[in-house]
């Protein structure tokens, strides 16, 4: 048995897993699991710089992981980061502030290791030899993996809830023209990622992160947030559709009184269902398994 903590830094969130592994019975028993919206991808696609409150937010959130893990004594500790600090030119203020507070280094991985992440933490307890597609839609970025117990195609395209969000919404509701913006972005970048992902070959589909489990939860009609009830149910297209449909419809404030919307992605959550929809609709998915397990627990398994 290994205690492990994993910290998953992305554009929207910070994320922390401190766990007892055990790799010969296969097991992972959660001892603390927990997110912080950070926004740390804000204005990241328009700069291509880390603004200085983003950076400010997720050192204070680090100084809040760090205690609770010295608290757990766990042995080992891997802090990754993803999309917004690939792109960002100030990265290095990043990672020095990391390494301030964690005593640890960021991993500032690419999109082939974060799928390759994604992928594990999905599908480690899925049973079965069902070739699988998982898709990790995150803030300022989506990874496409294909795999039967391994990957075996994977590619990260540049299409997430933030990103999408702050290059086309203007008004609230967003308009016509710019829901239509962002629907044409993720198809372009469905297609870029069909060019080395077979997308539409995988029988299941397994949908993880923030706007996939947020749209679960509306389409179960939870009336607050439930993980054990969102964890591997599984979604008809129809009610992706209807649920996508309702939140565009819907102003921040409506948005904003769903208990099982987190504030922190009240303004992104229309972005991130319609990543969902379209994907669904272009590998014509009857379904989407959604899974609570994914990078997070991907980076954990990777310690063990």
């Amino acid at each position: 048995m290994t205690r492990v903590a994993a910290i998953d830094c992305g554009t929207n969130s910070i994320r922390l897993l401190v766990a007892d592994i055990d790799p010969e019975a296969g097991t992972l028993v959660d001892l603390d699991r927990r997110m912080t919206i950070v926004r740390l991808g804000q204005g990241v696609d328009r700069t291509g710089r880390l603004a200085p409150e983003a950076l400010e937010r997720t050192f204070a959130a680090c100084r809040e992981y760090a205690a609770a893990i010295k608290e757990l004594g766990a042995e080992r500790v891997r802090f990754v980061a993803t999309s917004a600090s690939r792109d960002a030119e100030n990265r290095e203020d990043f990672v020095r502030g990391v390494m301030d507070i964690l005593g640890v280094e960021p991993e500032v991985i690419t999109g082939d290791q974060e799928a390759e992440f994604s992928f594990t933490g999905a599908t480690k307890e899925l049973r079965g030899s069902d070739e699988y597609l998982v898709v990790d839609i995150g803030g300022g970025s989506t990874e496409f993996v294909v795999g039967t117990g391994h990957v075996e195609a994977a590619r990260s395209v540049d299409i997430g809830c933030v990103r999408l969000t702050e290059r086309h919404v203007r008004h609230d509701p967003p308009t016509e023209d710019e829901v239509a913006a962002i629907r044409a972005d993720v198809r372009a970048a469905i297609a870029l990622a069909e060019e080395t992902v077979p997308v539409r070959e995988a029988r299941t589909l397994v949908g993880l992160a923030g706007s996939v489990t947020t749209v679960a939860a509306l389409a179960l009609r939870l009336g607050e947030y439930d993980s054990a009830a969102i964890h591997r149910s599984r979604i008809p297209y129809e009610r992706v559709a209807e649920v996508s449909a309702r939140l565009r419809s819907l102003t921040h404030d409506e948005r904003a009184a769903f208990p099982v919307i987190h504030p922190g992605r009240v303004d992104v959550i229309v972005a991130g269902a319609l990543v969902l929809e379209e994907i669904m609709t272009h590998v014509a998915a009857q379904e989407v398994v959604v899974s609570e397990h994914d990078i997070l627990d991907g980076i954990a398994w990777s310690l063990a």
